[in-house]
């Protein structure tokens, strides 16, 4: 995958109804930020770079809005070209994913180096988890409406975004329950070590 797709993806909620609404380049940065965030991580001047990459390729189209008591600013929507790269993506097989994080990294090597900053890492990576848990609980409140969740995926309007975030809460929970679980044992393990 490329952050061309991921753009794109991000286009398509511009107007809240996947139909290929518009974003400014600061409203997709902040919902790359909030939604597209959970599989696919992009610096804002990465984004700025990419529409204006896309735009070059006929796959979103830009047009200038202007303000009177702001600076003006353009407005990016998802081309007919961009839904058929969007299609020809969605069409490609997807390779397994793998986890690739220096935490795990240093938990690896936690039978020989000082375990004290490895908890507060953890500890804090699990309460980083828990704000993005409760923002993401908040967000799938909001998609469905006043709809339960079994009757939103049966009868919701867009589904997508909604998946996917299902899945960064999915994520974030077990990071939450990990993180949380890793500092315990090694807590302990200092305990009974510092008793010898």
């Amino acid at each position: 995958m490329a952050l061309r797709h991921a753009v794109l993806a991000a286009l398509l909620e511009g107007d809240g109804s996947g139909s290929g609404g518009e974003y400014s380049g600061y409203q997709l940065a902040k919902a790359f930020d909030i939604g597209v965030a959970n599989f696919w991580h992009a610096l804002p001047q990465q984004l700025y770079a990419e529409l204006t990459k896309l735009e070059k390729e006929g796959l979103v189209a830009g047009r200038q809005v202007v303000q009177e008591t702001r600076p003006n600013k353009r407005l990016f929507r998802v081309t007919e070209a961009g839904l058929a790269e969007l299609e020809a993506f969605a069409a490609t097989p997807s390779k397994p994913s793998f986890i690739r994080d220096d935490l795990l990294v240093k938990v690896q090597a936690a039978d020989c180096v000082d375990t004290g900053p490895l908890i507060e890492q953890l500890e804090e990576r699990a309460s980083v988890a828990e704000a993005k848990i409760e923002l993401f609980g908040k967000l799938l409140r909001k998609m469905r409406g006043e709809l339960d969740e079994a009757e939103f995926l049966r009868r919701g309007e867009r589904i997508g975004p909604y998946l996917t975030c299902l899945r960064g809460l999915a994520l974030e929970q077990e990071n939450k329950e990990w993180g949380l679980r890793v500092a315990a044992v090694l807590r302990e393990r200092r305990a009974v070590h510092a008793e010898r």
